[in-house]
């Protein structure tokens, strides 16, 4: 047995053995794989980019040069140049349906003052409040108030660093007093300790919680300050009559009457021609001292804006002929919305570089305005009330069932069975009616009123949108959700 070379139980002994190898088999399948394969987002990352800078094509972006908005921004200019003079600017009302440019060119008009401003050292600032967000007089209020909160502390901080310097200078050398407005150094400590006491007492509006008349007493107080111009832009200021009422308009616009340092001006901007109809006389006659149109883009200046853009935003040669007038012919039917066109050319390119395709092609464009599409419609129908997507449910199950061009009796009959499904209130037809016409403004269905003859008259509903994503999106809702499979009992009909 002195030749074997194996242990008792059959296993090799580890000390005959000259060497051994400590080598897991799995590490070396994933090394070989590492070598053959790449990453998730590595062949993604291996593609060239189709776009240079894709920022310039969002609504945030703000240009240095707006095409056919040359009339608009002189005529703001000449009304806010009196800021640069240290006097109070009129008040300007901006209108124009959505995507005509006034918010950009109020931003680049904006930014033009407060660079001149701090050109020539003269104090004057530009707040943006969005009021489609900020829709009430509290956060307006409160918002206002902590962003000159801020601006006074950074000004009060920057004193009180020259003003400390400025003490142990005079204290080593009087003669450092000289050029300066105090004539001792007490007088110098004196001003330390006022600043130091307003730097303490500042203190941020919380967005909750506090009487609006306090949060309007610390705006006001955070305002006049010091001496300065402001002016005020309020973004979609008919969200925030309709929200709240006149009276953010009512306290801003009388401001001036109280102000002993600053003088505010208001600038608002809505897509409602008509939103002052419902405004106090005396806050209709402030506020639109001056008035500026928007008027919606052409196909040709629409094509401008987008060669314009698109020179900043894609590669060299990254966009085939045809590509830009097709997304300004698109946008041009949706009343001139230059905000549409921008965001159909970056979806454009976002599709391209998907496909990884070194061409935005004609067929990227119309596949974005599919997608545009789409998402608008998933977005609409998904914040609709309950009644409205009862009675959109209503005309999906007839239409699925085969019955076109569906009449408001029709639709009452299922809304009806589907109130009852999901135990919701069941509203007059005369209600359900008004509700077709809401669908029919938004786009979502077609109402057409028909003469029956001697029947008398009636709409005929058909839907505008996709049936199957609109379902979809109903169905979401988690009240519809719980409706089981109700096929519609649909009376005959005879056709004229």
């Amino acid at each position: 047995m002195a030749d074997n070379d194996t242990t008792p139980d059959g296993a090799s002994d580890p000390g005959d053995s000259p060497r051994t190898f400590d080598v897991d088999l799995d590490d070396v399948v994933l090394d070989d794989e590492e070598e053959d394969s790449q990453g998730l987002f590595d062949d993604l990352l291996d593609s060239e980019p189709i776009f240079e800078n894709k920022e310039v094509l969002r609504p945030s972006y703000t240009p240095h040069e707006l095409p056919h908005r040359k009339e608009q921004i002189n005529k703001m200019a000449t009304i806010l140049v009196a800021a640069l003079r240290g006097e109070t600017p009129s008040n300007i009302l901006i209108y124009g349906k959505t995507g005509t440019g006034k918010t950009a060119s109020a931003k680049f008009v904006s930014q033009e003052l407060e660079s001149t401003s701090e050109k020539y050292q003269v104090p004057c600032n530009v707040e943006y409040i969005n009021c489609e967000v900020t829709d009430t007089q509290y956060r307006v209020l409160a918002q206002l108030a902590n962003k000159f909160i801020e601006k006074n502390e950074a000004f009060v901080d920057e004193r009180l660093g020259e003003l400390r310097d400025l003490r142990d200078a005079a204290e080593d050398d009087r003669s450092a007093l000289d050029d300066a407005e105090f004539a001792t150094v007490e007088a110098v400590e004196d001003r330390i300790d006022e600043l130091a006491d307003d730097r303490e007492e500042m203190e941020q509006v919380p967005m909750t919680g506090w009487p609006t008349d306090r949060v309007y007493s610390v705006f006001f107080d955070a305002v006049d300050y010091r001496e300065r111009v402001v002016v005020i832009m309020l973004d979609e200021i008919d969200k925030l009559v309709e929200k709240s009422g006149d009276d953010t308009l009512y306290n801003l616009s009388r401001m001036n009457s109280e102000l002993d340092n600053s003088r505010v001006s208001i600038m608002g901007i809505s897509n409602d021609l008509k939103f002052t109809d419902f405004l106090d006389p005396r806050v209709k006659s402030s506020l639109g001292e001056e008035e500026i149109v928007f008027p919606p883009y052409d196909a040709n200046q629409l094509r401008d804006i987008l060669q314009h853009r698109s020179d900043v935003a894609f590669k060299v040669d990254a966009l085939t002929d045809d590509v830009i007038p097709l997304c300004a012919a698109f946008a041009a039917q949706e009343h001139g919305d230059a905000r549409r066109a921008l965001d159909l050319l970056r979806t454009a390119g976002e599709l391209a570089e998907r496909d990884q395709s070194e061409e935005v092609l004609e067929e990227h464009v119309r596949q974005a305005q599919d997608k545009i599409e789409l998402d608008r419609v998933v977005e609409v129908v998904r914040t609709l009330p309950t009644q409205s997507k009862l009675v959109l449910f209503s005309i999906i199950l007839l239409e699925k069932n085969g019955v076109h061009n569906v009449n408001t009796g029709e639709v009452y009959n299922i809304y009806k069975r589907l109130c009852e499904e999901i135990d919701a209130d069941v509203l007059t037809q005369r209600r359900v009616t008004d509700l077709i016409s809401e669908l029919d403004m938004l786009g979502i269905v077609n109402a057409v009123v028909v003469s029956k003859g001697r029947y008398g008259r009636t709409k005929e509903i058909s839907l505008s949108v996709p049936i199957d994503e609109t379902e979809a999106v109903l169905m979401s809702d988690s009240r519809l959700g719980a409706i089981e499979d109700v096929q519609p009992f649909v009376q005959a009909r005879f056709d004229n």
